[in-house]
């Protein structure tokens, strides 16, 4: 169920500061993927369990969300996971968070707030200046993926991110998962939700170039 949290909202001015990766990471080398809108973390969970050979780290800007999972993180010892609360946007482009790309490979959006009324869609995650700064922070090779039930909201977020020139679509159907932060391609809450439903999925895989 989505819950709707203004993400333009004066309480997020202030942002939690990101660890180093030593701080967060049993090992600080591997490859990070990033989730922005993890919701309670159950699909980072689910990858960082079955594939150590990652790093993952999730926002999430509903704060019980995020404290719930870094208990369930220090309960279950889990050594390549971190959560972060907090507008990824502000985040990401805070100055002393600019480390944090130094790893990263992939950079995944499942399921966002699709903010249905037009005069809210300033506040959809995906927007040209945050896609204008992901593309100048990224390294060459590395991905986006977005996943949603909604074709309002994936129209939206595939225009976004396809006018921005650094970066080109990949077709799903010729991607190997086996080297992703997803080798197993384990699915999120949402998505067996949809499925169960019989409901579409509209998804896309853009390379920074």
């Amino acid at each position: 169920m989505r819950q709707h949290v203004n993400p333009l909202s004066k309480n997020f001015d202030e942002i939690e500061r990101i660890p180093s990766l030593i701080q967060m990471f049993d090992n600080s080398q591997l490859n990070l993927h990033l989730d922005i809108g993890c919701a309670a973390g159950e699909f980072l969970f689910d990858l960082a369990l079955v594939n150590p050979n990652w790093n993952y780290l999730g926002i999430e800007i509903r704060e019980r969300l995020v404290e719930t999972a870094k208990l369930k993180v220090k309960e279950r010892e889990v050594k390549n996971l971190y959560f972060v609360f907090g507008n990824a946007n502000n985040i990401l482009e805070d100055f002393q968070c600019k480390f944090i790309f130094k790893n990263v490979k992939s950079i995944s959006f499942n399921f966002p707030d699709p903010w249905f009324k037009k005069r809210h869609h300033k506040r959809r995650v995906i927007q040209p200046e945050f896609i204008n700064f992901l593309s100048n922070s990224m390294a060459k090779e590395s991905l986006i993926f977005i996943k949603t039930d909604v074709k309002d909201l994936f129209d939206f977020m595939d225009c976004t991110i396809s006018s921005n020139l650094h970066f080109k679509k990949i077709d799903n159907k010729d991607f190997n998962y086996s080297e992703s932060f997803n080798p197993n391609k384990v699915k999120t809450n949402r998505e067996k939700y949809v499925i169960v439903n019989e409901l579409n999925i509209f998804e896309r895989i853009y390379m920074k170039i």
